[in-house]
């Protein structure tokens, strides 16, 4: 008998370890494993062959995802130890079903042993059988949720259940495991949306910022908010007319939010950048054009999405109308402005410059110009969270979504109002967040 080696494996009876031997093989480059010889190469038999035989094959059926089967061959040898010929396989990892794709359910050979996968070999051997779509590509966190996503597809009236998750492209066809999708859409998504807001042009004199994390609707929801509370309306006289006009059209705030969401490039952990000044907002995603476009043919509506399932979704939300449409309509929203909105590319970066409406109006048209400042008047959808505030003391974002019923983003709106008016105490944040009288 050869000793143990990086192909060969011996093991004196069977112990649920042999899983990890299989597994080991078939993310490796195959090999052979003994049951009935001992390190040595002594062979030490089997008490009851027939059971431990229908053990065996049972187990790496049940045990082990994805099916390796396939890949393992049996062989009875002089009816006293078990041969057990592994091939590599081919849709790597294979991991126990009970740990999941993750170090301690993932392993492959090292030498003459079997050793815990590390994360950096999980994600190669993902991409190697997944293909190079991150989307399309099992994510080593499985442990996901949804109540962000669930919420979103029941505001736009859009089944979301299980049995669709295959073909949303959340779980794998292979084996029902989840993928970069479902991660992106989940409650666990790792990505995130900063706002830095700058009191000069060149980004250098900092007033404040906020990071935005959470499923990507979530932060569509709240990053979208906050722009809103960046976009001041600006006044002018002309004789008794009373002129208003904001910073940015609403739309154009609301398109590039979203071609930064579903464009951007999900396999970078960087964060999608909002920079806010005086004369502009600059929305920069990770993830220059897919080789073979321009920033005209983007401004001319020519569209190759890189996450094509996420662009997919958000158009069976309605959230988008159809592919390269929501760039024209941003330049549109800006027609016969002095200043228009400016697309530049990079090799890893897309970033799209809203100018200012009114950071250069004519003097001789700003007879009277002055930011719009919250309004302290009490309105009825004030009046009516007050008296519910006096009643029951405190009261959730959701609560206050259904007692108005209005949406998660006039929600913010609104309570952010009532709490700079001096009306309300805002207490925590996300789902712990509660509101209570000043």
């Amino acid at each position: 008998m050869q000793y143990e080696s990086e192909r060969i494996e011996y093991k004196s009876q069977m112990i649920d370890d042999i899983y990890k031997e299989v597994i080991a093989f078939a993310n490796t480059e195959g090999g052979v494993i003994y049951i009935g010889i001992d390190d040595q190469g002594n062979p030490t038999g089997i008490e009851n062959i027939d059971e431990t035989y229908t053990r065996l094959t049972n187990g790496v059926r049940d045990a082990i995802a994805p099916d390796v089967t396939m890949f393992v061959r049996y062989v009875l040898r002089e009816n006293k130890f078990i041969q057990i010929e592994v091939g590599e396989g081919s849709y790597k990892p294979y991991y126990l079903k009970a740990k999941g794709i993750k170090p301690s359910g993932v392993y492959v050979r090292q030498g003459a042993s079997c050793a815990q996968a590390s994360p950096d070999q999980i994600r190669q051997m993902i991409k190697d059988s997944d293909g190079d779509v991150f989307e399309e590509m099992r994510t080593v966190e499985q442990g996901l949720t949804f109540q962000e996503a669930e919420e979103a597809f029941a505001r736009y009236h859009v089944n979301f259940t299980e049995d669709k998750y295959i073909a949303l492209g959340l779980r794998n066809i292979h084996d029902d495991q989840y993928t970069n999708l479902a991660l992106i859409l989940s409650d666990q998504c790792k990505h995130t949306t900063k706002i830095a807001v700058f009191g000069d042009d060149a980004n250098t004199v900092f007033k404040d910022a906020k990071e935005f994390g959470g499923s990507v609707f979530k932060q569509l929801e709240e990053s979208y908010a906050y722009l809103s509370l960046c976009n001041r309306t600006t006044a002018i006289f002309k004789g008794l007319e009373r002129i208003e006009k904001s910073d940015y059209p609403e739309e154009a705030l609301r398109e590039a939010l979203l071609n930064a969401l579903v464009h951007r490039d999900y396999s970078y952990s960087g964060s999608i950048i909002i920079n806010v000044n005086n004369s502009c907002m600059e929305f920069i995603s990770i993830g220059g054009l897919l080789p073979g476009l321009s920033a005209e043919d983007i401004r001319s509506g020519i569209s190759q999405p890189r996450n094509r399932r996420l662009a997919e979704i958000f158009h069976r939300l309605k959230l988008i109308e159809s592919y390269g449409t929501g760039i024209r309509k941003i330049f549109a929203l800006y027609k016969g402005c002095a200043v228009q909105p400016k697309i530049d590319v990079t090799q890893n970066t897309f970033k799209m410059i809203l100018p200012n409406r009114n950071a250069d109006m004519p003097e001789q048209e700003a007879l009277t110009v002055a930011a719009e400042k919250p309004s302290t008047e009490i309105t009825s959808q004030m009046k009516i969270v007050l008296d519910y505030l006096a009643e029951y003391q405190e009261m959730t974002e959701e609560e206050l979504q259904e007692l108005l019923n209005i949406k998660k983003t006039r929600a913010y709106l609104l309570a952010r109002q009532m709490s700079e008016n001096g009306l309300i105490d805002i207490i925590g944040r996300g789902a712990e967040k509660k509101y209570k009288l000043k």
